[in-house]
């Protein structure tokens, strides 16, 4: 089992920018395909990146591509999520998630852990 924590959210103006950080405990998170999703009020979570075990693959949401990217550090059983261009749309709170299992890695029932969140504020 693995316990995620984010960090790295806060308030920014359109067009800033803010990493996320997830960071976890418990297990290697090499053994972990993981990804990024939001939620905001009202509105069901939605994928927004996922990066392979090994970090070779990536993939994206059509709303973010372009403007965010995700990495991993597997030594530092860290992944991130750097989020540039930033609008008032991307407001969120944003999950980062582990999957050790088969699934639809683009549906947030794939994934097997998740962090508490990290909001994200966009001002316009």
């Amino acid at each position: 089992q693995v316990q995620l924590v984010e960090s790295g959210g806060g308030l920014v103006q359109a067009g800033g920018s803010l990493r996320l950080s997830c960071a976890a405990s418990g297990r290697t998170l090499s053994s972990y395909s993981m990804g990024w999703f939001r939620q905001s009020p009202g509105k069901e979570r939605e994928f927004v990146a996922r990066i392979s075990r090994s970090g070779n693959s990536t993939y994206y949401a059509d709303l973010v591509k372009g403007r965010f990217t995700i990495a991993r550090d597997n030594a530092k059983n860290t992944v991130y999520l750097q989020l540039n261009s930033l609008k008032p749309e991307d407001t969120a709170l944003y999950y980062c998630a582990a999957r050790e299992r088969d699934g639809n890695p683009y549906k947030s029932g794939s994934y097997d852990y998740w962090g508490q969140g990290t909001q994200v504020t966009v001002s316009s």
